[in-house]
């Protein structure tokens, strides 16, 4: 048996458009050859036998245990450091351990390139990721090191968009990120690198060792009315589950200034969408 895990490394960007939180039938997500040749982002394919995810000692670097745990420091390095204007990828799995942990979980070592996508910067990490057992589920536990990552410096740009924002008199909205032909208007680009943090937070929380999740798009945004130096903003979120084929909606309330970064202050998983479902041209 032989399975194709896609690894889809994108920033993208947003359109315009009405804030009324709703989803059309006929929105489709677009296919990733599309985002490759529009978007010109990074699109790792391996073709990749089935390995045990419960396997120990050394990994895979191309298969799915390793690469599932290295998406979880993925997601742990936005919720630290992204930003609008700073959005963290998994570039490449060098090499992976695996070990129990007595009857508490599963430890993952790994030495891993990230990639900070709208800079186009790399730079090699070393992590440990532990996913532990039980009924009840909890975040991975995640350790990493990344010196060169933390270097980048997008203080500019974030002030720029920050007094931009405060200073508009109207509130920003958009929907449909990227829209069915994969188009996002440049403006929107900054909301779009918010949600794509703000749903690391997501994906960092409902990561185990059975899933995969990337962000499919932005149904959409609204920019919330504030008095506080944070912005805020509501999000209807979908996610993909690349193991499962599952489009999974959230509702999510972001704020972001500067100094303070990206938080998450409220996040709802929505009920089951059957007009959500993930498009047959979509690999």
């Amino acid at each position: 048996m032989r399975l194709k895990i896609i690894i889809v490394l994108t920033i993208l960007t947003g359109i315009t458009g009405s804030p009324s939180i709703t989803i059309r039938p006929e929105v489709e997500l677009v296919d990733n050859k599309q985002r490759i040749s529009e978007q010109q982002n990074l699109v790792t394919e391996t073709d990749e036998v089935v390995e045990d995810v419960m396997a120990t000692g050394e990994l895979n670097p191309n298969h799915y245990p390793a690469q599932r745990a290295a998406k979880v420091v993925q997601h742990y390095i936005n919720t630290l450091y992204g930003s609008p204007f700073k959005v963290f990828h998994l570039h490449r799995v060098h090499s992976g351990n695996a070990e129990d942990v007595a009857d508490s979980g599963r430890k993952y070592q790994l030495e891993i390139s990230v990639q900070e996508m709208i800079s186009n910067t790399s730079g090699k990490c070393s992590a440990e990721v532990f996913f532990s057992r039980g009924d009840k589920q909890h975040s991975p536990q995640v350790q990493v090191m990344c010196e060169e990552l933390l270097k980048i410096n997008t203080t500019k740009e974030e002030d720029a968009f920050y007094q931009h924002l405060k200073k508009n008199t109207s509130l920003l909205s958009a929907e449909y990120l990227p829209d069915s032909h994969g188009h996002i208007e440049p403006d929107m680009k900054p909301l779009w690198h918010l949600a794509s943090v703000a749903s690391s937070f997501i994906m960092l929380n409902e990561s185990t060792q059975d899933t995969l999740f990337n962000m499919a798009q932005v149904a959409n945004v609204t920019q919330l009315a504030t008095e506080s130096d944070q912005l805020k903003f509501e999000y209807l979120i979908l996610l993909h589950e690349m193991v499962s084929q599952e489009i999974i909606r959230w509702k999510l309330l972001v704020s972001w200034c500067p100094p303070e970064g990206v938080k998450v202050l409220q996040m709802e998983k929505l009920p089951h969408c059957h007009e959500c479902e993930k498009p047959p041209n979509t690999n």
